[in-house]
């Protein structure tokens, strides 16, 4: 394990630069005993061993991408201010940090004028979007994809909106024709457009869903909670690069600078195009809002506390990694793009798999060759425990007949669903590490099916 060693020096040099930012004040700190807080860490310590190795190259499950140094540090660094970003009183100077961070996220999906703030996660993004949806639009319902995250049926209900479900053609895209068919009623009045969904990294026709709003009132909310900085990168195919080229033309849009954004968890961020939704969130506070005039960031946040410490992380790793076309950190994107491109053309010369459509972002899925469906489900299932014993680490997702039917993984459709093995290959040291991945994967698979691949 890389644990980063050399960088607490850094932190050390931070600490007392922070430190001197306070030196008129009287002596006040508390002599510890180390003994105990020794003992503490290094319990904590041993039962963190007690977890998949998210940030290792061969882990390639879920959406665990580790935070960049510079973050680590920065997000410990505010830890000694502890500051909470509800309001300027409790989080001044990481509460401009925030306002900073969220407009330079905002111009990279094309708005110079947004509200916006941090938030706990994609979650609370999406579920501050909807409701602004559901206050401007009063009793319309809520529509996504079926790909689209399980959260948005779930929000909606706690929203107390109804929740349209509308199916995926073949590549796990929103099915416009059916999104049409489901506007034609009127009852619609948000439309979610997902740019990467979870499960296949599917991105939504975001230029046909917009054309809609010609004939139908409603209002476009983008959830790119995963895919959102997948607009800098170059490479994409030319469907995607359409559908974030017209992010600018949505309403709202969600990002999780804890995706790809390489934050400690939990950093989600909201925005708006329209300023003036600001009105939803007024309210007032008996204790909390005197110390400036300016607009808090708790007034347009359903949240309270927030941790200061998310938005220093983010300001720093901005600092380090701008967010330029063709930069450092766009390059990063194009080689996880790269090396899920490599897995996915090497599983469709296996014959023993057979992949959903090529990716288009940075997550690859496949089947796995059988006489039925259900065997072809069971046999993923002992291949992801097979790979797991190898150091291999996978995610097993379950795809509907229609995203499946064009690779023929089954000869008999005895279920109307298939558990596929799933691999987010979201670190750029994957693309070094693809023959690595690949060669435990073979070997996984040949003990499972009793023979190698073209055999």
């Amino acid at each position: 394990m890389t644990s980063d060693h050399d960088s607490l020096a850094l932190l050390g040099e931070a600490l007392r630069s922070l430190a001197e930012g306070f030196v008129r004040l009287p002596e006040a700190s508390t002599p510890l005993d180390r003994g105990p807080l020794r003992d503490a860490l290094l319990a904590a310590a041993e039962r963190l061993r007690d977890n998949y190795p998210y940030h290792h190259p061969l882990y390639v499950g879920q959406m665990l991408k580790p935070p960049h140094p510079v973050a680590r540090l920065a997000y410990a660094l505010a830890t000694w201010i502890n500051p909470n970003n509800h309001a300027l009183d409790g989080g001044r100077a990481s509460s401009a940090m925030e306002k900073e961070a969220v407009a330079q996220i905002a111009r990279m999906l094309g708005w110079e004028t947004h509200l916006g703030h941090l938030c706990g996660g994609g979650t609370v993004a999406n579920f501050e979007a909807l409701w602004v949806g559901r206050e401007l639009r009063q009793g319309g319902a809520v529509a996504a994809s079926a790909q689209a995250h399980y959260t948005h049926s779930r929000l909606s209900a706690v929203l107390g909106v109804p929740f349209r479900s509308v199916p995926v053609d073949a590549q796990g895209r929103m099915d416009v024709g059916a999104l049409e068919k489901a506007l034609g009623g009127g009852e619609v009045g948000t439309v979610v457009a997902t740019l990467g969904t979870t499960a296949a990294g599917a991105v939504d026709p975001l230029p046909e869903i917009l054309a809609l709003r010609r004939r139908h009132d409603f209002r476009v909310h983008v959830d790119a909670a995963y895919g959102g900085y997948f607009t800098l990168a170059r490479g994409l195919s030319a469907e995607a690069r359409r559908a974030f080229d017209r992010l600018v033309e949505a309403d709202s849009i969600v990002i999780d600078p804890h995706k790809h954004g390489l934050q400690p968890y939990g950093c989600g961020c909201v925005l708006f195009r329209d300023p003036s939704v600001g009105r939803f969130y007024r309210h007032d506070s008996p204790y909390t809002y005197f110390s400036s005039d300016e607009l808090h960031l708790g007034e347009i946040s359903l949240e309270c506390s927030r941790p200061g410490a998310a938005a220093v992380a983010l300001w720093t790793t901005l600092r380090v990694l701008p967010l330029d076309r063709g930069g450092e950190f766009a390059r990063g994107l194009e080689a996880c793009r790269q090396a899920a491109l490599m897995l996915h053309d090497a599983l469709a010369r296996d014959d023993r798999f057979a992949p959903l459509c090529p990716p288009e972002l940075d997550i690859v899925a496949w089947a796995v060759r059988a006489e039925s469906a259900t065997e072809a489900s069971a046999r993923a299932r002992k291949i992801f425990d097979a790979s797991a014993e190898r150091d291999l680490h996978l995610a097993l997702a379950t795809f509907p007949r229609v995203m499946l039917e064009p690779a023929a993984p089954v000869r008999r459709w005895d279920a109307d669903e298939i558990t596929c093995l799933r691999a987010c290959v979201m670190k750029p040291e994957h693309r070094e590490w693809m023959g690595r991945i690949l060669a435990r994967l073979d070997a996984a698979a040949s003990a499972c099916l009793g023979r190698p691949a073209g055999v």
